[in-house]
């Protein structure tokens, strides 16, 4: 599960094994070995390897089949959650991150005229 897990997000992050393997400081070769089952990574690669595929663990170790459960996104020291969202994409994210900011702009015209 883990193999396959980590070749689907790699693959819907549209990354080479080599630019995730620079991603992570790590060679082609040992995420082939990965993706390929000849190897699992330990669990500070794990973790590394699903923040840069930005997936949880969970997902990535078949404990969950939503690949976006419970990430923290952050944008410009903004914490947003998304839980129950599937398949978001970041051209989503950014739209969404775009009506946080409008939303809080007008809060801040509107507490200005008080």
């Amino acid at each position: 599960m883990l193999s396959l897990r980590i070749k689907a997000a790699r693959k819907r992050k549209k990354l080479t094994q080599d630019e995730l393997a620079k991603l992570v400081n790590t060679t082609k070769g040992t995420i082939s070995n990965y993706e390929n089952n000849h190897s699992s990574p330990p669990n500070e690669m794990l973790n590394l390897l699903a923040d840069k595929l930005e997936t949880t663990t969970d997902y990535l170790l078949g404990r969950t089949d939503n690949p976006n459960s419970g990430i923290e996104r952050k944008h410009e020291g903004e914490n947003l959650f998304f839980f129950d969202e599937e398949d978001i994409t970041p051209e989503e994210m950014e739209e969404l991150r775009k009506h946080l900011e409008f939303l809080r702009y007008k809060a801040a015209q509107e507490n200005s005229k008080k």
